[in-house]
């Protein structure tokens, strides 16, 4: 086993013979020197893995080494000992980017634990990692076998991704077991919504917090509590996306975080227009049919979300003026943070990102932009990336200053899918691999969530023979016609329409700026 490499220069290095001899002892190797050229020297000529440095030092103090030796070898920790504790001292060292700063006199295990922290950190999490997610594999077992009612599946899916964020720096093996425990979860919970969707849709009253519910339970009453409300919807966002862009939040937001569940199918066009009417999508086609675009039709089916919006405010008797904004590319993002001061005025505003929405669309028609998110994890970092350095955080800046409510959320999320399922359609079948709806579809019905009655699952139906069906868990749909090419290109992918966890399982983060920034 490879010894890590200790520089360690201090001019009274003598005295440190049995500190010394304790981290050998430890399996370190430790070269010593008594001053800070000798210090600059061995850097150069040895692969070294941490140096420690005195700070006050006769010729080039600690300071001095420390800066020349980060110039020339920035990526090596470096811990800084001293005597003082003056405040300027200890600027100066962390400015110069040391890993960790102890005062004099300092002891043997003191030093060890600080070596330990920054040379082995990585594997000690990943063995405490391991060692608790082994622990909470039967545990999580235990309650996928148990669930019963949909907050069992909250509860479920939060613990599955909190492991899948924690896990995915350690080794394969394990993030392989949780993704087979996630595959189980989700075949279990696409029985429970199977036994239960349809008693959601009949009797409203007794479902969990659904799509068309969000203005009528969470915004009115805000606003008519007197709150400036900024709802923030960000398209194919997941749970495990708001987890990974949380932290960047956090400078400017306290939260206050919970799930809702997203109406089948979870996508855009079913999803968003019941949010923003307050209807399901079969309520819209009859009472709105201006507003509806089905299946079959060529215009975009989104394009009518502000009418929609007004039309349910209409309907519950509210008057609160409001703004709608729909983000495709930054310079749109520009805009709205430079109009922002007109946005004030309103107590209601929306802003859509599509950003996710695109880029899960690139990732599958792209090879370069597949690489680039080749996993769940480089996904999640582009997402935490495209925050940093968008419009979009400028936004979250300026709310962060304003007096705002900011709730972010989505319409559906999006899962990985690697299964395919043959299925047969007409011409006129819509091309989303998620779900089908058509009049002469053919599959196996034991594969999907089979809807022939749309109308009791809020559904509108092109003609009296209307099926619905849904994929499950990690399958999509493919043609016969040319299905190994088909298939090959869509295995992988990033996809949304059918039920999932990932699909349906939605955050709804409500933010509050923090007092005194």
């Amino acid at each position: 086993m490879k010894k890590e490499k200790i520089l360690w220069a201090d001019d009274e290095i003598e005295l440190l013979k049995p500190h010394i001899l304790f981290l050998e002892q430890k399996g370190y190797e430790i070269i010593s020197v008594n001053n800070g050229d000798d210090a600059i020297e061995k850097a150069d000529e040895e692969q070294i893995d941490l140096i420690i440095l005195d700070e006050n030092m006769p010729g080039l103090n600690g300071l001095e080494t420390l800066a020349i030796i980060k110039e020339k070898h920035p990526s090596i920790p470096v811990l800084m000992i001293t005597k003082s504790e003056e405040e300027d001292i200890m600027n100066q060292a962390i400015g110069g980017k040391i890993a960790d700063y102890l005062i004099k006199p300092v002891n043997p295990n003191q030093i060890f634990m600080s070596l330990k922290k920054h040379l082995h950190a990585k594997d000690i999490l990943a063995d405490v990692k391991t060692s608790g997610y082994q622990q909470d594999f039967s545990k999580i077992s235990m309650l996928i076998n148990d669930a019963r009612e949909y907050e069992d599946w909250i509860d479920i899916y939060k613990k599955l991704v909190t492991w899948e964020l924690e896990l995915e720096d350690t080794d394969k093996g394990l993030t392989e077991m949780l993704k087979m425990q996630k595959t189980e979860a989700n075949s279990a919970f696409t029985k429970f919504i199977k036994k239960n969707y349809e008693d959601w849709i009949i009797n409203p009253e007794d479902r969990p917090l659904m799509s068309p519910d969000l203005f009528k339970k969470k915004i009115f009453p805000l606003l008519d509590n007197g709150e400036k409300v900024f709802l923030v919807v960000i398209d194919n966002f997941r749970l495990d996306q708001w987890r990974s862009i949380k932290p960047i939040l956090n400078e400017y937001f306290n939260f206050d975080e919970e799930i809702y569940c997203s109406i089948l199918p979870t996508a855009t066009q079913y999803a968003r227009n019941a949010i923003f009417s307050g209807l399901m999508p079969d309520k819209i086609a009859q009472m709105f049919p201006e507003l509806w675009v089905d299946e079959d039709e060529e215009e975009g089916k989104n394009l009518n979300e502000e009418p929609l919006i007004q039309t349910q405010l209409d309907r519950f008797r509210k008057k609160y003026p409001f703004s709608y904004y729909k983000i495709n590319e930054s310079s749109f993002g520009d805009k709205v943070v430079a109009n922002f001061k007109n946005m004030e005025h309103n107590p209601f505003n929306i802003v859509v990102l599509n950003f996710i929405d695109m880029l899960s669309h690139a990732r599958t028609e792209s090879k370069m932009i597949r690489e680039l998110a080749s996993s769940e994890a480089a996904y999640r970092a582009i997402t935490k990336t495209w925050l940093e350095h968008s419009s979009s955080i400028d936004l979250f800046k300026r709310l962060a200053k304003s007096n705002y409510k900011v709730i972010i959320t989505t319409d559906h999320g999006t899962i990985r899918v690697d299964n395919p399922i043959k299925v047969i359609g007409d011409k006129n079948t819509n091309t989303n691999l998620r779900y089908k709806v058509g009049k002469n579809l053919s599959y196996n019905p034991k594969q999907v969530y089979e809807i022939k009655q749309p109308a009791k699952v809020g559904l509108p139906a092109l003609n009296v023979s209307s099926t619905y069906i849904f994929a499950c868990n990690r399958d999509f749909f493919a043609y016969p016609n040319n299905y190994n090419h088909y298939v090959s290109y869509y295995k992988d992918t990033f996809q949304h329409g059918g039920i999932s966890m990932e699909e349906m399982l939605i955050p709804w983060i409500v933010m509050e700026p923090k007092i005194g920034r």
